[in-house]
């Protein structure tokens, strides 16, 4: 599955831990293809694929061959999101650990887990797209679990034992100084083990009452996705017709298998519509083109689905406010 995204808060809490051991951390950003004044946008997801692009850049400008371990050390806690809610408005620890599997995309598009009870309680998890999951995010995200069980549980949670699956960074005594508790390495799949008697613990500041309303709040985020979904995939299938010049809400619900009209009321629901989808892929398409290649205007014309180049110049000035061959004159005398 391509155009995996994880949640805004996982590059925020990175960010915050590199800056705590002194690294560049908006230089990291940088070389894994994220402006760092994008950090505060709202709803703020990031590509899935620029993870080995981050800790390459990490591991480069620390000099640091375990830094997911460390930044995972320093790393504030992940408060304030509503997955903390979910599980400080549970029952229990152990009720909101099984609700808040339903909604692991809220973190990652890429993570799925799952909670083991007997004979041991563990959680595993693993990640879909493997060339894109390190190590170093792995040791981070597992120290960044830990970090809010314990915080939800006021200090009771503790890891009894942690199994990666991948091989050791740095010696097992510096895992075993972080999470203080056996460390093993190559296995088959992720596992992290903790005791029973913590599936029942209720924290002095859990607000059950408030359960329904996290689950509303956790329904609509999850809904947001789904309708961004809805829209990659509208917009993928218009970029195979484009060429066509078929690109039409008939032979597009087609290749979705859904009415005209029941895509036109989704589309509706997600708050855009067909024609702007493809007007925005036809506009970026142009720039592109213009910008990054010496393909002819005419043949330009033809690869973003317009009929006739009256049409296209119209678009164009309208998207610009001027001509294309100005734009790219303008464009390519500036290196793009």
């Amino acid at each position: 599955m391509t155009g995996l995204t994880d949640s805004g808060a996982l590059v925020r809490l990175a960010y915050k831990g590199l800056q705590a051991l002194d690294v560049n951390a908006d230089e990291v950003l940088r070389r894994s293809g994220f402006d760092p004044s994008k950090l505060y946008q709202a709803n703020l997801r990031t590509p899935f694929a620029a993870q080995p692009l981050f800790w390459k850049a990490a591991v480069e400008l620390s000099g640091d061959p375990c830094i997911g371990l460390h930044l995972g050390e320093k790393m504030p806690v992940y408060k304030g999101q509503i997955l903390e809610y979910l599980l400080l408005s549970s029952q229990t620890f152990g009720d909101g650990l099984k609700r808040v599997m339903n909604y692991q995309r809220l973190i990652s598009d890429a993570l799925h887990g799952s909670v083991q009870e007997s004979p041991n309680p563990c959680l595993t998890s693993y990640f879909s797209n493997h060339q894109y999951a390190t190590s170093h995010l792995a040791e981070a995200m597992v120290l960044g679990l830990i970090k809010v069980f314990e915080a939800v549980t006021d200090g009771a949670f503790k890891a009894d034992k942690v199994v990666f699956n991948h091989s050791p960074n740095t010696d097992i005594a510096e895992y075993q100084r972080i999470f203080g508790c056996p460390i093993e390495f190559n296995a088959e799949s992720f596992q992290l083990y903790f005791s029973a008697e913590i599936l029942n613990y209720r924290s002095l500041y859990a607000e059950p009452q408030l359960l329904d309303l996290h689950m509303q709040a956790a329904d609509q985020h999850l809904a947001i996705l789904k309708q961004g979904d809805l829209i990659k995939k509208v917009r993928n299938h218009m970029a195979s017709l484009l060429e066509s010049g078929d690109v039409s809400l008939i032979s597009v619900s087609k290749l979705m298998a859904m009415s005209p009209r029941h895509l036109r009321h989704q589309l509706n629901i997600a708050g855009t519509s067909f024609q702007k989808i493809l007007n925005d892929l036809r506009h970026r398409l142009a720039l592109r083109l213009l910008s990054e290649t010496n393909e002819a205007i005419s043949e330009i014309i033809y690869l973003t689905g317009f009929c006739e180049p009256s049409t296209f110049y119209r678009a164009f000035k309208r998207w610009q406010g001027t001509t294309p061959i100005l734009y790219r004159q303008r464009t390519q005398s500036n290196g793009g």
